[in-house]
């Protein structure tokens, strides 16, 4: 009997984490073809940099109006749509080997990625009931981390196979089959999405959800902080100091290119380790703990790495920064699910999405001018001080929290539900919310 009841209660979001695998796997396969595509066609270490910026640059092309149109349509069928535009686009990718024309397609594929991810994450917030949250998001953790090693050793084996090319085209066929997994996911949505809409999404009505958004930011600043500070963290700061990784190892470590590769694989043993033992407590750890430890984890991987001189040290930081990042993504997307509205999470992500696309070309930018024209041990070193200080104002307001709700509660057992703010800082809706 209880093990009917498992399977009832775990069937669809096994499904669902069987099609994110799938799709992750996929899209390191993708990843790694398309840089050496690139690569061999230009020989030019500048126009696989350029990869680099067009995701960003689709963000900020597509989540102002990605958000409007998310929480006004069905999150599944959008779903499905998005990955079969990709398959169809990425298919498109090897037919002419013209730099430019891969740069579009690869500009539209990523605003397409861009919409999925806000979208999805809304999906799966009204899927899971507030119990499992912590369960799926640390599972969901793992089959990431998983992906992260599987996707390049398949990739490998598809260039002694074939090509770069076939590797492309097996990822196409993986965002298909991920289509397909999600039109066997219950349609939970039939009714209007947002009441008083009239379906279009007019320039009138994205500006209105802007505001809409705004006034969330005033009224619930607690969430707002924990949301900004996260992705300064583990978006903003970590995107920039990476886009310097391969050359600080390379330059600054004298790292040979297999040192380099053995660096990464270390890296990818730690996010392994990270998510086994995520997987293991997050369901009993406090969601403010994951967070707060998640975040000063990986600022620390960060600091050491950018302080070393020698492969021992810095193999250490990668191993620590990887360890932790399971912890921090787990927790905080079981905050967001606990703490935003379903009915805006779309408008929310996007708008979250946009503020971090500006900040990643920015920072970015900011950090590479100075390694080139000043120190790049410096530029990476700076930049982590910066991720190490908002780590501790994140943890801080965290910390906050939690000693009001137990001042409120007279008790710290709401604490370890990971629901504990929501009560207090969000007006919810009846349904899951992400």
């Amino acid at each position: 009997m209880k093990r009917n009841v498992w399977l009832a209660k775990w069937k669809y979001p096994s499904i669902l984490l069987f099609g994110i695998g799938v799709s992750n796997v996929g899209g390191w396969i993708y990843f790694i073809a398309l840089n050496l595509i690139v690569y061999d066609m230009t020989q030019s270490a500048l126009a696989v940099s350029v990869l680099y910026l067009i995701r960003p640059l689709s963000t900020l092309a597509s989540n102002l109006w990605a958000g409007s149109l998310i929480d006004r349509t069905n999150k599944r069928s959008l779903m499905a749509i998005l990955d079969v535009i990709r398959a169809v686009l990425i298919v498109l990718l090897p037919l002419y080997s013209s730099i430019w024309y891969m740069y579009v397609l690869v500009f539209f594929i990523q605003m397409a990625s861009s919409v999925f991810g806000p979208t999805s994450s809304t999906y799966i917030t009204m899927l899971i009931p507030p119990e499992q949250r912590p369960r799926f998001n640390s599972l969901n953790a793992l089959i990431g981390s998983g992906a992260f090693l599987i996707g390049p050793a398949i990739a490998g084996l598809l260039f002694l196979a074939g090509s770069p090319v076939m590797a492309i085209y097996i990822n196409a066929a993986a965002m298909f089959l991920s289509g397909l997994i999600t039109l066997l996911m219950p349609n939970l949505e039939k009714d209007a999405f947002v009441q008083g809409d009239s379906g279009k999404l007019e320039w009138s009505v994205i500006k209105a959800d802007w505001v809409t958004v705004l006034r969330f930011y005033r009224s619930h600043v607690y969430v707002t902080a924990v949301c900004l500070l996260f992705g300064a963290i583990m978006m903003v700061m970590a995107s920039a100091v990476d886009s310097l990784e391969a050359v600080f190892a390379l330059t600054v470590l004298s790292l040979s290119e297999s040192s380099y590769g053995l660096l990464v694989s270390v890296s990818g043993a730690g996010i392994i380790a990270g998510a086994l033992v995520n997987t293991a407590v997050a369901a009993r750890a406090p969601t403010a703990a994951l967070i707060g430890l998640g975040v000063l984890g990986v600022s620390g991987g960060y600091l050491l790495y950018a302080t070393s001189s020698a492969f021992g040290m810095a193999a250490a930081g990668f191993f620590v920064l990887a360890f932790f990042i399971a912890f921090a993504n787990a927790g905080f997307a079981t905050f967001y699910q606990n703490n935003i509205p379903s009915r805006m999470m779309g408008r929310f992500g996007s708008m979250n999405g946009f503020i971090e696309a500006i900040l990643i070309i920015i920072t970015t930018a900011v950090l590479g001018l100075w390694a080139e024209w000043g120190s790049l041990q410096a530029a990476v070193i700076a930049g982590v001080i910066v991720m190490a200080l908002l780590s501790f104002a994140l943890g801080a307001v965290l910390l906050r929290k939690v000693i009001i709700v137990q001042k409120a509660t007279g008790t710290g057992i709401s604490v370890q539900q990971g629901t504990a703010y929501t009560t207090i800082e969000t007006s919810r809706e009846s349904g899951p919310e992400q």
